[in-house]
């Protein structure tokens, strides 16, 4: 048994382990990169398993009775932006002037229609205006206070700037401010980090894919800055064939168009998809100097989580109602399913 888990966390370090479904809905959520064991007091742990599994059947939810994968998607990511453990609506991060700026973006493989917010601040939930303006406007992305006015004239809840406040978050600001004025290097990891977000695909009854994102952004960002996460193929990407939400340098991200790269790889050049995720994820972003995951899902249910940290929040569910949550990078998530060996002209192409 432990041979057995050794083989199949190298496997999964490597992004080469999927997990097959034949039938019924599957969603796959992440809640960011990360998640260093040491840093993991044992009831945080526990409320981290304990939010994701809420968000997993939240999701699970709308898919098993027939409901798009853009509905579970979006069910899924309002739990997890709910919750201030994470660093999306309520637990988001602060800018280096202290103030809240949200991002979110989705998108319906099925159709291509996508909609996506950034740099938002009083708007509960990020996704629910992401999804209002691939709707209900004819713009694929709105931003800053005009993003804001639309998801009011939408009906969307909005919330004061206490609701999104934690002390975890201020005072994470608030080191980085006394490091950033001593010109010191962040000293600790959930200071520095560049990859808090919470992210969702889905694969619906009818074979139809979405992909959703979310989050705060960076610790200490300068205002005005975007990530990721709300630029379609950068941080999320839905095809009819693929979907994929990322978490990580968002800066890194952008510059490979990570989600459409993997989808490419996927839908155009016929590559297994834990192979497309891993070669993305693990290869193209760290060489360039970045790190951190994606959650990847085809048409046929196989999903890749790849992540090049120390641990992601992760889990997934599929047609039989069990939900799989995992943290670290040395823990079975339930996908380690491995891939058979590339045929000759698939590794060509790998290249």
């Amino acid at each position: 048994m432990k041979s057995r888990r050794r083989l199949w966390s190298l496997l999964a370090a490597l992004g080469l382990v999927a997990s097959a479904h034949a039938s019924g809905p599957v969603l796959v959520i992440h809640a960011g990169a990360g998640a260093p064991r040491k840093d993991m007091p044992p009831a945080r742990e526990k409320a981290i398993r304990a939010a994701l599994t809420q968000a997993l059947l939240a999701g699970y939810t709308e898919l098993k009775v027939g409901k798009p994968a853009i509905d579970g998607v979006t069910a899924a990511l309002v739990v997890l932006e709910d919750d201030p453990l994470f660093n999306a609506g309520r637990g988001s991060v602060f800018t280096h002037a202290g103030t809240l700026e949200m991002d979110a973006a989705i998108m319906d493989g099925y159709t291509l229609r996508a909609g996506s917010v950034a740099a938002i601040d009083h708007v509960r939930n990020p996704i629910l205006a992401a999804r209002a303006v691939m709707e209900h406007s004819s713009h694929v992305m709105l931003v800053g206070a005009g993003a804001e006015a639309f998801a009011r004239s939408q009906g969307l809840a909005m919330e004061s700037d206490a609701w999104f406040r934690t002390e975890e978050r201020w005072q994470q600001l608030q080191r980085a401010l006394k490091e950033d004025a001593a010109n010191q290097p962040h000293a600790d990891e959930a200071t520095a980090r560049h990859f808090g977000t919470v992210g969702a695909v889905a694969l619906d009854v009818d074979g139809h894919l979405a992909a959703g994102t979310s989050t705060g952004g960076m610790n200490d960002k300068l205002p005005g800055r975007v990530g990721d996460s709300p630029i379609i193929g950068a941080g999320t990407y839905a095809n009819s064939g693929c979907a994929v939400s990322g978490t990580g340098w968002g800066e890194f991200y952008m510059r490979t168009v990570a989600a459409h790269a993997i989808c490419m790889r996927v839908t155009q050049l016929r590559m297994p998809i834990a192979r497309a995720a891993a070669e993305v994820i693990n290869q193209e972003i760290p060489a360039m100097g970045g790190n951190g995951g994606a959650i990847a899902l085809d048409d046929r249910g196989h999903i890749a989580i790849p992540f090049n940290t120390d641990g992601m929040f992760r889990g997934w569910i599929d047609g039989s109602g069990k939900p799989h949550v995992a943290i670290f990078g040395d823990e079975d998530d339930g996908t380690g399913e491995t891939l058979p060996a590339p045929a000759p002209d698939d590794a060509a192409s790998s290249r």
